[in-house]
């Protein structure tokens, strides 16, 4: 076996050079490992055991950050320019954001918010009963305040409520609709009427009338026999005391004044169920009184549908005081009007399903092509109906097995829409541009007014789903394209006509002056004219003493022409049907407080009373046989 050097070098001792101490030390030391400490040069891991930590360098003028070397000065620089940009620029913003602000103005009132508030009150100048101090309308007192007394299954009369018109009648079958559409308007467009500060106004103005309606039939009851049609009469050219025949300011009334009831009243009955059922959604946030009002359309509905399949008479069939006024040619668009308002107010799928019913639909020829059952009015629901059942397929979209009966309400809606352009030629037009919906006979405005709400109502809709337009055969309409044309019938009524006459009074410079209206052309001068004592007033070519201010006359003829006389009731009267679809049209069109949080229509107030919708499972298939 060989030894060996494991160290390297040589296996000599030298001693050459060495002092007395080395010589002693290295007498204990492997030479060759002495030569090697002395001579070899360590390699890094061997330095890192025998030296000792490195001397500190001298720091650096440059910053190596990973992906770049920059100058240590520089981001000293680069620091201070962040210090002073905060200062400078970010903590003014801090200060500004954190101040108190106030709320962003809304946009100006445009021209029909200013009008809205005129139509308004054109129902305080038709309150009939105790008239508050508050009401506005310094030629009005209190009135009508025996009416009823023959009613004596009603308790405290037939008080309050409004008269209808020119007259002093108040007819409930129009008094109904009028309520509805309002009470739709707030639904529909809360945030608006808030916004241009009428919200407190128009709920006020719809409880005095459905606080009347509510007395004209026992709506404490579960069911009734007999509901309260009218108060005030007239006879085609009478020669006796009555509502037509005298010419008096309702506050002097002194002829006899019945009250009319019907047993047989499906049309009436449908419209004061449709009234109150709205009514309940727009009261909402009072629970006491819209219960009160769910309670009582639920009675008078039960009343109006009694034996529905069976042919019932309507209510103004053979009533001389009746029919020649407000005359109902059909109940079935009651039936269909009435039922979806009582779902949408009660959630009870009852009333939906009876909506959709088939045989129904067929019953009021919902879907037949007829013209004039695509005009929405008082007397015809059907265009109205179709929209609001619409507007559960739009929106909810229950499924079966309501599907099929909605998809063609929607379809026949999309094609009302489709008549009211021009180009489709469905209806005539002056040459003004006023459409001619109920063929150029008199009252020509209320037919427009009502049918631009339901315009302007429907593009709202479909902007609320995010749909562009629909379709009218081959071309596509905008939805913009709709409302364009409820705006421009609207400026005809407010001033853009041939004209340039605003037919709605006390807006504009020119107006009717001379309203068929008996409170408005006799002095209030606190003296009492008799009977035919305010014919004077009446035959007068002077001007209207009171303005009533709001009111929407009839309008004029299918050439554009005006009569402005008292006689030319048919161009120069206002009417609570008027005035009511007035209203809804243009708080429907006007833009004032958009911008605000006002968006188009309320998407969920309706719906506020009906329950989750959970789609019926169909029926299976029948089986296959081989």
């Amino acid at each position: 076996m060989y030894s060996a050097n494991h160290w390297g070098g040589s296996f000599d001792i030298t001693t050459e050079g060495a002092s007395e101490d080395d010589d002693s030390r290295n007498t204990d030391v492997d030479a060759g490992a002495l030569s090697a400490r002395q001579h070899h040069e360590l390699d890094e891991t061997q330095q890192g055991w025998l030296l000792g930590p490195p001397e500190a360098k001298k720091k650096g003028r440059h910053v190596d950050l990973g992906c770049v070397v920059v100058k240590r000065k520089f981001l000293w620089w680069a620091f201070w320019v962040l210090v002073a940009g905060f200062i400078l620029v970010g903590l003014p913003i801090i200060v500004y954001k954190s101040m108190p602000r106030r709320a962003p103005l809304p946009p100006p009132p445009d021209q029909y918010a200013e009008a809205l508030h005129k139509a308004l009150l054109f129902f305080n100048a038709q309150k009939s009963g105790r008239i508050p101090r508050n009401n506005g309308i310094p030629w009005r007192g209190n009135s009508g305040l025996k009416d009823g007394s023959d009613a004596k299954d009603v308790k405290g009369g037939l008080v309050g409520g409004y008269y209808d018109a020119g007259d002093n009648i108040k007819f409930h079958f129009p008094m109904a609709f009028s309520m509805t559409l309002l009470s739709w308007s707030v639904i529909e467009y809360s945030a608006k009427y808030k916004a241009v500060e009428e919200y407190d106004h128009v709920r006020e103005l719809i409880k005095r009338g459905t606080d009347y309606l509510l007395y004209t039939f026992n709506s404490s009851a579960s069911t009734i026999d007999h509901v309260y049609a009218q108060v005030g009469v007239a006879k085609i050219k009478s020669r006796t005391p009555d509502d037509h025949y005298c010419w008096n300011r309702p506050e002097d009334m002194a002829y006899p004044r019945p009250s009319l009831p019907v047993s047989s009243a499906p049309d009436l009955g449908g419209e004061i169920a449709a009234a109150l059922a709205a009514a309940s959604i727009a009261f909402r946030d009072d629970d006491a009184y819209s219960k009160k009002l769910v309670h009582g359309a639920a009675t008078m509905f039960e009343f109006a549908t009694r034996d529905w399949a069976s042919e019932h008479a309507t209510y103004s069939r053979h009533q001389q005081e009746i029919e020649p006024f407000y005359n109902s040619t059909s109940y079935w668009d009651e039936y269909v009007w009435g039922a979806a308002w009582m779902y949408y107010a009660t959630g009870n799928t009852s009333y939906v399903s009876f909506a959709t019913d088939p045989q129904l639909a067929e019953r009021a020829k919902a879907f037949y092509d007829v013209l004039d059952l695509s005009v929405f009015s008082w007397d015809n629901k059907l265009p109205g109906a179709g929209l609001l059942l619409s507007r559960l397929l739009m929106f909810l979209n229950p499924g079966y097995p309501y599907e099929q009966s909605l998809l063609r309400y929607h379809k026949e809606t999309g094609l009302d829409m489709c008549k009211y352009f021009r180009r489709f030629r469905a209806f005539n037009f002056t040459r003004g541009g006023l459409a001619l919906f109920n063929h150029g006979r008199g009252q020509p405005l209320q037919y427009v007014v009502t049918n631009s709400f339901l315009a302007a109502l429907f593009a709202d809709y479909m902007e609320a789903i995010n749909v562009p337009g629909w379709n009218c055969g081959p071309n596509f309409m905008p939805n913009e394209d709709l409302r364009a044309f409820a705006k421009s019938q609207v400026n005809y009524i407010l001033g853009d006509n041939p004209r340039k006459m605003s037919y709605v009074v006390g807006f504009g410079n020119k107006y009717p002056r001379h309203v068929h209206h008996r409170g408005a052309s006799t002095p209030h001068n606190r003296v009492k004219y008799s009977c035919t004592g305010g014919y004077k007033w009446r035959d007068t070519k002077k001007a209207n003493p009171n303005v009533i201010t709001g009111a929407m006359v009839g309008g004029p003829d299918r050439n554009d022409r005006f009569n402005d006389s008292r006689m030319a009731f048919g161009q120069t009267e206002p009417t609570l049907v008027g005035n009511a679809g007035l209203v809804a049209a243009l708080v429907a069109i006007t833009s004032s407080g958009r911008g605000v949080g006002v968006g188009t229509v309320d998407k969920n107030s309706i719906f506020s009373a009906v329950p989750p919708l959970f789609p019926a499972t169909p029926p299976p298939p029948p089986a296959w046989k081989p």
